[in-house]
Order: structure tokens, then C-alpha cells, then sequence
């Protein structure tokens, strides 16, 4: 396996669930996609299933769009209806549209639609510095395998699925993922993360508290490490899972906290970045459904019991972010891009000299 964070000795706040990741979760399953071929593709796929690839009944879920330079398709009727139906899909700029027809394909074929009609989720990122976007490498074949191999337990992190080709503070980035499991007098309730990272310029970077981004100065392609002015652009998905039985107004809610775990790592939240955030919730199995008379018996937690879920999803966002990168691995890509891998002895120097 490879390292993460805290691997390194960086400091986090808060308790994991069992994997430290999305789909501790329950029902929550992760597949990838990745494509690495010749010298041109460098990207992929990732999929979520939010109850699993055998059970296609909606959940509740909120959108929030922190900066809107990018897409996620199907979040109008998420934002309208308050439900996510269906797998929840992350790819590159230029191959949402292939992996959306192919999730109502897949759909259709597992008779997984939730009505005669489907809008998936969607999400991207541009990773046009290491792959070549204008060549489609995505195909319909690489959805079928990231959607036919999502799994439960420890997923993999750094150049994989969707994040394959992404740069993340100008280091390499990509797929992160984390989990915060609250204790019982909270709720007991587990908090689920999974970040596509794509963001930042170097000297934003911040780990532990710690202004990392003014020590790692070298193989910055873009600032060298300077120029604070230089507009951050990119993107940044996450999506936020979580068993607590809370509603889709709550859910967008939950879904603006990621902007804070993603100001943890330093972030500004520039103009060029499109930083799109989606939370649903496992609980409520029958959200979508109603009984004879039309009501659907549900529970919800109240929001003077909410602020644990909002700090879970602030502390796991900050944590997938920076396990992106710890685990992504230097690439070479499309016009002999060049994206190097956060130096780990470096990066545990400079916070043994902040004491951290």
C-alpha cells in the first residue's frame, strides 16, 4: 500500500473510520478507471456507487458550487429534487459527456433507473497539463470497468481514476480520500470523504497549520514558488458521504464545509478553479419512496446536533486533499509535462522544524 498522511507523522484532527476513507461509510463503494497510454493519455474515471452497485435506491443529497468554473452535471435536479439517483462519476474536462451517457447505459442494462429517466452526476477536473483532453481517451469500456469494480474497504489513493493526471499545488495530484468517525455521545455517526484534487499555486500550500508551500519551492511549473498574485486555478471536486440521517437542505449545508477543509490546505478559491461539492446521506433507505397516501416515514437530525457533521467534513476534506498528494507519484505526460511528487522527506523536515 502506499503511504498516506498520516504515514508521515502529519497531525489531523479527529478519529478515522476503519479504512480512513469514503467507504468506511456503509454501502459506499469506490471503482477506478485509469488510463496511462503512450505519451499522451493520462487520465481516467472514478466511480461511486452511494448504497452499492446492487442496491439503485435514491439517497438524499446536497450540492454546493464554491467557484463555478467547471461542471457537475445532473446538480440542477439534485439542488431542485433533493435526491441523488443513481452512480456519482468524476472524470476530465472534456469526458463528462462519455461517462454520463455510459452511467444511464449501465442503467438501463442493470434495470438500476429510479424512473424511465435518468440525469447522473458528473464531475471534473482539467488535467490538460499531463494529458492531451482533445484526444478522448475516456471510452465507454473504461466507465463499464471503473462502474463493474467498485468495492468497499481501503480504496487507492494518488494517480488513479479521475485524478490520474492532476496537479495539486503545483506538486502531483489526484484521487484522496478520509473519514471521520464521531463517537457516540456525538451520534456515533461516519463521515465519508473523496476529493479529485486539481487546485492550487505552490506558495498557498499549507499542512498541519504549517506554510509548506514557502519551503518546497523547487519544480513549481507555473510560480517557482512565487508571484502570490497568480491566479489559482484548476479545480476541485468532493464529494461527502455520510450515515447520519439528515435531509438534502442539510446535506447543502454539509456540502459548503468542504470549501473549509479545502482553505485548510491554503487555498484562496480563485477564479479559474471549479470547486464543486456534493454530500448525500446512507440513512433513510426509503428517501425516494412514499407509502399508499404518498408520505415517506423518514428521520432527521436536528440541527442544534449538526456542527459534529460539520467539522467531520472540514477535518476529512483537509485530510483527502493532502492524501492526494502524498500518495500521488511524479509523472511525465502530454508535451513532456513534467509534474513532481510531494517529497516526503522534505515536507517531514519542515514540520519537525515548526514542531509539529
Amino acid at each position: 500500500m502506499k503511504l498516506r498522511a498520516r504515514d508521515l507523522g502529519i497531525p489531523f484532527e479527529g478519529n478515522t473510520g476503519t479504512h480512513n476513507a469514503i467507504t468506511d461509510v456503509g454501502g459506499v463503494t469506490v471503482g477506478y478507471a485509469t488510463i496511462i497510454e503512450g505519451k499522451s493519455a493520462r487520465t481516467g474515471v472514478t466511480i461511486i456507487h452511494p448504497r452499492g452497485d446492487k442496491n439503485h435506491a435514491p439517497v438524499y443529497a446536497g450540492v454546493h458550487s464554491f467557484n463555478g468554473n467547471g461542471e457537475m452535471t445532473g446538480a440542477a435536479w439534485v439542488d431542485e429534487g433533493g435526491l441523488l439517483e443513481g452512480p456519482i462519476g468524476i472524470t476530465n474536462t472534456h469526458s463528462v459527456g462519455i461517462v454520463r451517457d455510459t452511467i444511464i447505459a449501465w442503467q438501463v442494462k442493470n434495470n438500476a433507473m429510479y424512473q424511465r429517466w435518468s440525469l447522473p452526476v458528473v464531475g471534473e477536473t482539467a488535467d490538460g497539463w499531463l494529458n492531451e483532453m482533445n484526444r478522448f481517451h475516456v471510452r465507454e469500456e473504461h466507465v463499464m470497468c471503473a462502474l463493474a469494480s467498485a468495492k468497499g474497504g481501503g480504496i487507492e489513493e494518488g494517480n488513479v481514476g479521475g485524478g490520474t493526471g492532476m496537479l495539486c499545488y503545483e506538486f502531483k495530484g489526484g484521487t484522496g480520500t478520509s473519514s471521520r468517525k464521531l463517537p457516540e455521545k456525538l451520534g456515533g455517526w461516519t463521515v465519508g470523504v473523496l476529493a479529485q484534487c486539481n487546485f492550487g499555486r505552490r506558495y498557498q500550500l499549507t499542512i498541519a497549520g504549517v506554510p509548506m508551500g514557502k519551503h518546497l519551492l523547487n519544480d513549481a511549473p507555473f510560480t517557482s514558488g512565487e508571484n502570490p498574485f497568480k491566479q489559482d486555478d484548476g479545480s476541485l471536486i468532493v464529494i461527502v458521504a455520510t450515515d447520519a440521517p439528515v435531509l438534502p437542505h442539510q446535506l447543502k449545508r454539509i456540502a459548503k464545509r468542504a470549501a473549509l477543509g479545502m482553505a485548510r490546505t491554503g487555498s484562496l478559491g480563485g477564479n479559474g478553479s471549479g470547486d464543486i461539492f456534493l454530500a448525500f446521506s446512507t440513512a433513510n433507505s426509503n428517501a425516494g419512496y412514499g407509502d399508499e397516501k404518498g408520505l415517506s416515514h423518514i428521520q432527521t437530525l436536528s440541527n442544534d446536533h449538526i456542527d459534529p457533521i460539520f467539522s467531520a467534513t472540514v477535518y476529512a476534506t483537509e485530510e483527502a486533499i493532502i492524501n492526494a498528494m502524498v500518495a500521488a507519484e511524479d509523472m511525465v505526460g502530454h508535451n513532456d509535462v513534467s509534474a513532481k511528487a510531494l517529497p516526503h522527506e522534505d515536507l517531514k523536515k519542515v514540520l519537525k522544524e515548526y514542531g509539529k
